[in-house]
């Protein structure tokens, strides 16, 4: 039966070489060596101001050396407002509620664009195609623009417009209303 020493010993000795193994990388280590030969590793070294030997596995991890991020970037939010675009989620699902009878052809929710397929509504003898705009993150109607073509491409008059647009406000409402009395 070991000691309690002994089994302190081999459990500090276990992770100190385990924490070295992991610090090794790719072709390096007891039988590794640099360069690009057997069991070698074809990565770029750099040095450092500091007189540091760096490595670097791609031309990425170089490029995000240039320009000095850190793995703390990954938990700011430091996206281009221009580049970037949030979509009001109540927005795009009761859009996907209310026009559930056309087949969605394309759905980009990063430009907030949902392009659907003719279709019939229940009930209704025209059909119809959509595509909807959400510019907004926020849940209002001037983020919400909806686009409607019968069939042949003819444009679809201003008051069938406004109602499937009020349809999706009111029904991005009530999602909304919903989820607060969770």
């Amino acid at each position: 039966m070991m000691s309690t020493s002994t089994i302190s010993k081999f459990v500090i000795f276990a992770v100190v070489a385990l924490s070295l193994s992991a610090c090794g990388g790719r072709g390096s280590g007891i039988f590794g060596g640099g360069g690009s030969g057997i069991g070698g590793n074809n990565e770029r070294r750099e040095n450092t101001p500091e007189g540091f030997a760096r490595d670097y596995d791609s031309a990425a991890d170089v490029a995000a050396a240039e320009r000095g991020d850190t793995i703390w970037d990954l938990f700011r939010n430091n996206d281009d407002p221009n580049v970037t675009l949030e979509v009001n989620k109540y927005l795009w699902n009761a859009s996907l509620d209310v026009l559930n009878f056309m087949p969605i052809q394309a759905a980009d929710p990063f430009t907030g664009t949902i392009s659907l397929g003719y279709g019939r509504p229940q009930g209704g003898g025209a059909a119809y195609r959509a595509t909807v705009y959400i510019t907004d993150p926020a849940l209002d109607a001037r983020s919400l623009r909806v686009s409607l073509q019968g069939a042949g491409g003819r444009a679809v008059g201003i008051e069938t417009q406004r109602a499937v647009e009020d349809a999706i406000l009111s029904r991005a409402r009530q999602l909304r209303i919903r989820d607060t009395k969770l």
